[in-house]
């Protein structure tokens, strides 16, 4: 059962042969064994999962239920679950219960998605390898000497374990594609706007997008079509009607226009990724797209504009997390001060100390103009590139990471390195496009990904893509061994 997607299992759940109280318990039984290896969820909610299969049975009973009536999925631990810990990865948060649902877990619920627990992931979604969690690194599932990659290699880890069909997840610079390339799933990063940020606890909020990870693009068109709302809460949400994204997967891709920058294919890039990467190109030219080349001249800015403005709105939105009203507080304070600092110093890991500290530095007096306002002066450049890339393409495609997944431990000194491995993601974010990354071959045994970036609001072009090269190509099929 665990080989179907969710376009699959919602044709059983419809047609009985199936009911989402079996489905929920047999996902649940393969969290309880395969979670302690994988260390994929922080939270399982059993309970109440199984008695929302249960609502979801009456619904599909009575003929009322849609294409996510009944599904189980996982949410990242970033988004707020009334009554559910949510604890972003950190121990600031761990004791942390929200009185309220973000909107995307309304979305979903309302949906009829069943939700089974919370992933794991880097610690305030700080992190492209998922070590930097209060609860432990995640494995990931092709070989648990490797990361599974970060911020949301929790869901990554957890969708491709065959955990859950589905799992939400976070993007602020790659946080949802780099996973979902690592770990041989797909995964969408929509246009910044389209999916309420409301009830995400935010990192850097210019750049944070929700999205999904689940097995094929078609089961994250599914995904999407929920997700996806205008949300007067959210001040960043933008009222645009969401298009039937099913509607246009099976789209013949004859006479679609995919650029190739030549920036993504420079030193750098492993050859084997590269490789693959350039045999999904090829079949795309054989169903009938047409491939040209592009550039995108300032990508190579990207990393150092994102960890100048990343960083500079961390420190700003993690300022709340003092010990005074929710969060972590230390013990036995001398005065407010003495509170203030331990509180955060015991609270917050390494990496989130790190960019506090180098955001506060660039937005302090004297440094503002030099390095933040210089970042956003690039992020308009970055922007620029794309825009004028758009009135040549219609989609633009290379590699999702520079290399397959490393082993645990390889770049915790080096945060240089380890930023570097958002390299050809990051743009998509200081743009705000939508991007994607499928599954594309394997290298040495381990998954590497192919990144599709659209328009704005045309997640439906690279949705349509990508299933069309799914349909042709069984990497999203593939899975580690094991999981029987």
């Amino acid at each position: 059962m665990y080989k179907l997607s969710i376009a699959e299992l919602g044709e059983g759940l419809r047609s009985k042969a199936f009911s989402s109280r079996e489905l929920t318990e047999y996902f649940l039984r393969r969290i309880a064994a395969l979670n302690p290896l994988y260390n994929a969820l922080i939270t399982v909610t059993e309970n109440s999962a199984l008695a929302a299969a249960t609502h979801a049975d009456k619904q599909l009973s009575s003929g009322i239920g849609g294409d996510l009536c009944g599904i189980p999925v996982l949410h990242k631990d970033i988004f707020c679950t009334q009554g559910v810990r949510t604890s972003c990865g950190s121990k600031m948060l761990d004791s942390f219960v929200p009185p309220y649902n973000a909107a995307v877990v309304e979305n979903l619920a309302s949906a009829g998605a069943i939700m089974l627990g919370k992933t794991n992931m880097d610690e305030f979604a700080m992190g492209s390898s998922n070590e930097t969690s209060f609860y432990g690194p995640v494995k990931n599932p092709w070989d648990i000497s490797r990361v599974p990659g970060g911020s949301s290699g929790g869901s990554a880890a957890a969708v491709a374990s065959r955990m859950a069909p589905a799992a939400t997840a976070t993007d602020t610079g790659g946080s949802i594609r780099q996973p979902a390339a690592l770990c041989g799933v797909s995964g969408l990063k929509p246009t910044y706007g389209r999916i309420s940020r409301w009830g995400m606890i935010a990192f850097a909020s210019s750049l944070d997008q929700a999205g999904p990870i689940a097995g094929s693009a078609e089961d994250c068109a599914i995904l999407l079509q929920a997700m996806a709302s205008y949300d007067p809460r959210d001040s960043t949400s933008v009222e645009r009607s969401v298009p039937n994204y099913r509607a246009t997967l099976n789209n013949s891709v004859a006479g679609v226009k995919i650029g190739i920058p030549k920036e993504y294919f420079l030193s750098g890039l492993n050859p084997g990724v590269e490789a693959a990467v350039m045999s999904s190109l090829s079949t795309l030219r054989d169903l009938g797209a047409e491939l040209i080349d592009i550039s995108l001249p300032n990508s190579h800015l990207s990393v150092p504009a994102y960890y100048v403005i990343a960083p500079a709105e961390a420190s700003a939105n993690l300022s709340r997390f003092d010990g005074v009203r929710y969060g972590h507080r230390c013990a036995d304070p001398e005065d407010l001060e003495d509170m203030y600092r331990r509180s955060r110093a015991e609270g917050f890991g390494e990496e989130v100390q790190r960019r506090i500290l180098i955001g506060s530095y660039c937005l302090s007096a004297g440094y503002y103009d030099a390095y933040y306002r210089k970042a956003q002066q690039v992020r308009q450049l970055i922007r620029q590139d794309f825009v004028e890339a758009f009135t040549q393409v219609d989609v633009i495609m290379g590699p999702t990471c520079p290399s397959p997944a490393f082993k645990f431990g390889a770049k915790g000194d080096d945060p240089v390195a380890m930023y570097l491995e958002d390299i050809y993601t990051i743009a998509t974010n200081l743009a705000g496009l939508p991007g994607m990354s499928i599954p594309c071959g394997l290298v040495e045994g381990n998954p590497v990904g192919l990144q599709l970036i659209g328009n704005y609001f045309d997640e439906a072009s690279i949705l349509n893509v990508a299933h069309q090269l799914q349909r042709v190509s069984n990497w999203h099929t593939q899975h580690p061994e094991g999981l029987d």
